[in-house]
């Protein structure tokens, strides 16, 4: 059984992102035992957060804290505004950014968990133009993020 814990803003690592974005790391599932997985990402406006790509063994829910965001889920585009709840089950093709009017922020959880932080240090990387897209390639498969398509979804 897990135990329970509590994760302060002070112990949460922050990974930056052009524009005043930024993702904060908040639980790997290892303190979950595998439970679950979060994060919270902040968008600068009209900024995209993922283009389109499906997990295989994770159901990933988003709740938008501010803002406006675009999602892309098997294939119909819809925005979510503040307060709006988006659950993606294994399999399905999803992509999201924040809409052109303005930043946007959200909390995202997978479930169950899989070690991934260093997946969003890598796309932190890849953002500020640190690394090449092609850094990617060989991680897929480790943190069951798979791409279905081009860079571009909206």
């Amino acid at each position: 059984m897990a135990k329970s814990f509590i994760v302060h803003e002070s112990d949460v690592e922050a990974i930056p992102l052009p524009g005043g974005g930024s993702f904060w790391l908040l639980e790997d599932s290892e303190n979950s035992e595998g439970l679950f997985g979060a994060n919270r990402l902040t968008l600068a406006a009209g900024a995209d957060g993922t283009r389109p790509h499906h997990h295989t063994k994770s159901t990933e829910i988003f709740y938008v804290l501010g803002g406006t965001m675009d999602f892309l889920v098997d294939g119909a585009r819809t925005a979510v505004s503040e307060g709006g709840l988006v659950v993606v089950p294994p399999g399905a093709v999803h992509a999201f950014g924040a809409t052109a009017e303005g930043p946007a922020e959200f909390l995202a959880v997978l479930t169950p968990g899989i070690v991934r932080f260093e997946y969003f240090r890598q796309l932190g990387r890849i953002a500020r133009g640190e690394a090449d897209w092609d850094s990617m390639n060989e991680l897929h498969d480790r943190f069951d993020v798979h791409f279905d398509g081009g860079p571009q979804w909206r």
